[in-house]
């Protein structure tokens, strides 16, 4: 996937918006961290509905530093994103793919307790770092996409 780049506006909003929400950089771990936790969700309801319920116990979040590269990767084995849902859900400010999700037609979605319905919280990356990677396999697909930003 290309790098994408938010237009001029787009990264005054952006700028914004995340320094009035956030007093605290260290807030974004607890956001990506909830985006993880949202995409464990979402997989572990599609296994119900698919009746192919894994355990609980088989979803993970991973966070590992890498001090001399200077990066955090936080990973997951939650659902994932297509190349097209990765360029909805991430180029797009305040587009949340779990308030999506949420909001299907199915009543027991409305009622999962999934965070990250507003679609900024992913942004808050970007008040540490100079650039952002997203890779993802969106379940049942063999290929990975990868979105790069630097905000």
């Amino acid at each position: 996937m290309a790098k994408k780049q938010f237009k001029a506006e787009s990264k005054r909003l952006l700028d914004l918006m995340i320094n009035s929400i956030y007093t605290n950089k260290e807030i974004f771990l607890r956001e990506l961290i909830s985006n993880a936790s949202d995409a464990l969700d979402k997989q572990y309801y599609n296994s119900l509905t698919a009746k192919s319920a894994a355990s609980r116990n088989d979803y993970v979040i991973g966070i590992e530093a890498d001090k001399e590269a200077r990066t955090l990767t936080i990973s997951d084995n939650g659902c994932g994103m297509t190349a097209e849902e990765l360029d909805n859900n991430l180029g797009t400010i305040a587009k949340s793919g779990s308030l999506d999700f949420k909001s299907s037609d199915e009543k027991e979605k409305s009622e999962l307790e999934i965070i990250g319905q507003f679609g900024v919280g992913f942004y808050s990356a970007f008040m540490v770092s100079d650039k952002v990677v997203v890779e993802s396999r969106a379940n049942g697909e063999s290929t990975a996409n990868r979105w790069v930003s630097d905000g």
